[in-house]
């Protein structure tokens, strides 16, 4: 499980939380938020948010659909993204 290490706050000083998904296979739950645009810019454009990996704060960068989260695992030796598919039991939107 990887929750956030904040909440959401008021002040606007960290990325909203957009919400949490339980992957189907572990049943881990997972917290992310939608990627800026400055970090989409320079970096796979086509993966909109960052996913919390650990509870330190560490985050992949992915793509979460209603049933279905893609998240970016590594680079290979030619510069392409390995991908991972998980398929969720969950997908809990905060709201705003």
């Amino acid at each position: 499980m990887a929750f956030a290490n904040y909440i959401n706050n008021t002040r606007g000083d960290r990325a909203r939380l957009q919400g949490q998904f339980q992957e189907n296979e572990h049943r881990n739950w997972f917290e992310y938020f939608e990627r800026n645009t400055i970090d989409r810019e320079s970096f796979a454009p086509d993966y909109l948010h960052r996913i919390f990996v650990t509870d330190d704060g560490d985050t992949r960068i992915g793509m979460i659909k209603k049933t279905v989260a893609y998240v970016v695992t590594d680079i290979d030796m030619q510069g392409n993204l390995v991908v991972e598919k998980w398929k969720l039991n969950k997908n809990n939107l905060y709201s705003a």
